[in-house]
């Protein structure tokens, strides 16, 4: 049996490289194991449940809520990634359970207004000699902020879980972050966390062109022109279905594209998967194992290229994301002059701990409505 583009079904198996629960360093604080589920599925189950999953539902991906409600929410692109990785961890006999709970976590750390808030939040940092990462505010939220158990702060999420969020995608030095120390920067993060880096990619990719093609910013022939693997998709559609509406044609290229690239994926990381004949020879290599073929990388490329120039870099977008800097920096610098306008559970850390840090905190948790309400309420600019 095969799948489209070639490759062969998997036989059910686990690849030498994967990253077997019971090689798992473990948590923080150790818990009683579960009689039905294992660590990596108990992981998954504490983010889905995490208050920080929830609010992704009403944070942006590339368009506001105000454009419609059919575009791509933070929450819906988790879930499309969360899919894909699956797919791809399965097909190469990896820990499944452990690519599940990193793709459905790896966007926690994001705050309001996608990219441009958090282009606005490191911009703040920076006044103080710090930076904004929403990798590393993930890490912040599963192990401080979430609070849900009595025994622990956080989630107490197992050492591969929490590590792979923090370098999926981002080699990190010791020097420049002598507090992550603990996950060995000097070393590649697994396999499985490796992936997430490629399927964010290849999902943000598919989803923007649908959204900008949705929201008539992209034009059917424009993109075919630029994008010769979407070309090559859609002369495939003609041939094979004749005249049919732009919006069918479009689909069922893009489905042909986004097919392409995962299968691509899957095949190239396949065949070097008997190079490696553990987690930690995967570790231990120079270099990260997760790639596509050149040929595609070419591809992938391009269409990062042409959603630059033609979508993210587009007027309406640009007008949008200076609204929304301008709202985070207003409320920023507002609690700055007037900590003692937070909530008192943020009052009480503004006490103990740099004012910056605590509001920074703050803003990077909350929903682009919550976020709109409050420069409403405060009254603080235009």
């Amino acid at each position: 049996m095969t799948m489209s583009g070639g490759l062969a079904q998997r036989t059910p198996g686990w690849a030498p490289c994967a990253l077997r629960e019971e090689d798992s360093r473990g948590r923080r604080y150790p818990e009683p194991t579960h009689p039905y589920r294992g660590e990596f599925q108990r992981d998954r189950d504490r983010v889905v449940h995490a208050r920080a999953f929830r609010r992704l539902e009403n944070k942006t991906q590339v368009f506001s809520r105000r454009y419609s409600d059919h575009f791509r929410t933070r929450l819906t692109h988790t879930l499309e990634v969360a899919q894909v990785s699956r797919t791809v961890a399965q097909m190469l006999g990896l820990n499944c359970d452990l690519v599940e709970a990193l793709a459905l976590a790896h966007d926690l750390g994001h705050p309001p207004f996608g990219h441009a808030g958090e282009h606005a939040l490191d911009l703040l940092m920076r006044r103080y000699g710090e930076r904004f990462d929403h990798n590393l505010q993930a890490l912040r939220i599963v192990e401080d902020f979430e609070v849900r158990y009595a025994a622990f702060p956080g989630l107490n999420l197992t050492f591969e879980v929490r590590e792979g969020l923090i370098k999926h995608s981002h080699d990190y030095t010791a020097g420049e972050h002598p507090e992550l120390a603990e996950y060995q920067l000097g070393e590649r993060p697994p396999l499985e966390a490796q992936l997430i880096d490629l399927t964010d990619e290849i999902c943000y990719s598919a989803a923007d062109l649908d959204d900008g093609f949705e929201a008539h910013l992209l034009e059917l022939d424009r993109i075919a022109a630029a994008v010769p693997v979407f070309a090559a998709a859609l002369a495939e559609v003609d041939r094979r279905f004749g005249p049919q509406p732009s919006k069918l044609r479009f689909n069922e290229a893009l489905k042909r594209m986004l097919d392409g690239f995962v299968s691509d994926l899957i095949a190239t990381v396949g065949a070097r998967l008997p190079e490696f004949a553990s987690a930690a020879a995967v570790r231990e290599f120079p270099q990260r194992l997760a790639a596509f073929s050149p040929a595609v990388e070419v591809e992938r490329q391009a269409v990062k290229a042409f959603l630059y120039q033609e979508l993210y870099l587009c007027p309406q977008l640009l007008r949008e994301n200076e609204r929304a800097r301008h709202k985070v920096t207003a409320v920023f610098e507002h609690y700055l002059a007037h900590p003692q306008a937070l909530p008192p559970a943020y009052r009480d850390k503004a006490a103990v701990q740099p004012a910056h840090r605590v509001i920074c905190d703050y803003l990077a948790g909350m929903t682009d409505s919550y976020i709109t309400g409050l420069h409403r309420t405060l009254k603080i600019g235009g």
